[in-house]
C-alpha cells in the first residue's frame, strides 16, 4: 500500500487484500476493520470501465480471511464486439467458503485508460 503525496490518497494492490476479513463486499467496496478497499475507475472522456459480471457468491468473501487475491487481464470473448479498444480485467478471490471472479470491462477509443484502481480508505 502506498500514499500519493499530491492527493494524500492511499492506493492498494491485490496482495494487500490477502489475509483480510471483510464485513461487507459489494464488488466495488470491500469493507474490513481497518477501512474500505474501493475498486473504481476515474471516468474520462470517450471511455467506460465497470463490472461486467460476477461469477460466484460475494458472500463467500465475507466473514472469513481472503486466501487468494489475484488480478489477470484477458482476451475479449469471440461473441463480444467491443468499441475501438477494450480491456478485460479479472479479479479472482478465494476463501475457505469458495471462489469469486469479478470481471471488469474497460472500453475506449484507444487513447484513454481502461484500468481499475484500488484505493484504501482508512476508518
Amino acid at each position: 500500500m502506498y500514499q500519493d503525496e499530491y492527493s494524500k490518497r492511499f492506493y492498494a494492490s491485490m496482495s494487500d487484500l490477502v489475509g483480510k476479513t471483510f464485513t461487507k463486499v459489494d464488488g466495488y467496496d470491500f469493507v474490513c476493520e481497518e477501512g474500505t478497499f474501493r475498486f473504481y475507475h476515474e471516468q474520462d472522456c470517450c471511455e467506460s470501465v465497470d463490472i461486467y459480471d460476477i461469477v460466484g457468491d460475494l458472500q463467500d468473501l465475507v466473514g472469513t480471511p481472503i486466501l487468494m487475491a489475484e488480478e489477470a487481464e484477458g482476451e475479449s470473448p469471440v461473441d463480444y464486439e467491443c468499441y475501438e479498444s477494450c480491456t478485460w480485467t479479472f479479479y479472482k478471490f478465494a476463501t475457505i467458503k469458495g471462489y469469486v471472479d469479478i470481471r471488469w470491462l474497460g472500453e475506449s477509443n484507444g487513447y484513454y485508460s481502461e484500468s481499475v484502481t484500488i484505493e484504501f480508505i482508512p476508518k
